[in-house]
């Protein structure tokens, strides 16, 4: 016999997290993890920093080259960030 109320688990753990307000900020760590994947092994290992701080994305980088490729192409990376967040997360990359 099963209850009327019954909700599937991932259902409610989101919810659990929104009402902590730290949804947001899982998704932001999630991404910061995933930058290797999404940028590959050479600008990775060209990174010093990356954080994520009202709604922007500051990558510190040790080549001007990969700097100004990066600058060239920040918006189709902005892109393809949100989408593997599911979300509008980033609204702007600031590089240094």
């Amino acid at each position: 016999m099963r209850k009327k109320n019954t909700q599937k688990i991932d259902e409610v753990i989101d919810q659990y997290l929104k009402s902590l307000n730290i949804d947001n900020k899982l998704k932001e760590v999630s991404l910061i993890k995933s930058w290797d994947d999404i940028v590959g092994k050479t600008i990775a290992r060209s990174t010093k920093e990356i954080y994520i701080k009202d709604r922007k994305l500051f990558i510190k980088l040790n080549s001007s080259v990969i700097r100004n490729e990066l600058f060239m192409l920040r918006e189709g990376l902005k892109k393809a960030l949100n989408d593997r967040a599911g979300e509008s997360i980033i609204d702007e990359i600031i590089l240094k």
